[in-house]
């Protein structure tokens, strides 16, 4: 489902006594990597078990196709950004997805991203979040590049900042490369993206559980 002008809702929304305990809202980002054909896939993984929003840059969108993202998940991308936002007072989208998630994703996270996050640069959507984003709440990043970028010194740098920040990193596998070459830099798949995320989610739940 491609995204509406309207921004994310149900922030601090109140829950009536004895509800069921709502899904997890997980915030599911991929940058432009030649990994991002198994966004949609990602997005299903998730979307049997969580509420699910998504965001695209602009460069992913080359890779991805949106008839594919189930129909429950609205995919923002940097035109939303814009559109959503009319005067003075009005939402502002990047704000409103970074109240809403319990959680956020970013699988694939490109060389070009991973240097903006690491710089602090917000020059889209996604990366606008990022700089939003709330530390103390779980982000997930999954890379994906080739081999040469993968052993880069700027990514070691740049790895050691995002951990810095709290980031969790699901490391890239090795494997045949899309572009022909073999080596670690692909992205791991979206059923280990999944359970990862879904494991840590519930861990912690139970931990809260077990103070009480």
């Amino acid at each position: 489902m491609m995204a509406s002008p309207e921004t994310a809702s149900s922030v601090g929304e109140s829950m009536p006594v004895g509800a069921a305990p709502r899904k997890p809202r997980i915030l599911l980002a991929t940058s432009g990597s030649v990994a991002a054909v198994k966004f949609a896939n990602l997005c299903h993984c998730f979307s049997e078990w969580a509420e699910v929003r998504a965001v695209a840059t602009s460069s992913s969108l080359h890779f991805i196709d949106r008839t594919t993202i189930p129909k429950d998940v609205i995919l923002y991308t940097d035109d939303d950004e814009w559109s959503s936002w009319k005067k003075l007072g009005d939402s502002v989208l990047h704000i409103e997805l970074r109240k809403w998630a319990d959680i956020m994703v970013i699988a694939p996270l490109s060389a070009n991203t991973l240097g903006k996050i690491a710089g602090g640069l917000c020059d889209n959507l996604l990366t606008c979040i990022v700089r939003a984003w709330d530390y103390s709440k779980p982000f997930f990043v999954a890379p994906a590049m080739n081999t040469f970028m993968w052993k880069n010194p700027f990514t070691e740098r740049h790895l050691i900042t995002i951990d810095e920040l709290g980031i969790s990193l699901i490391p890239p596998v090795t494997k045949r490369l899309a572009c022909g070459d073999y080596g670690n830099g692909a992205m791991a798949e979206p059923s280990t993206i999944y359970s990862t995320v879904r494991l840590f989610y519930e861990s912690k739940a139970q931990q809260g559980n077990d103070d009480v």
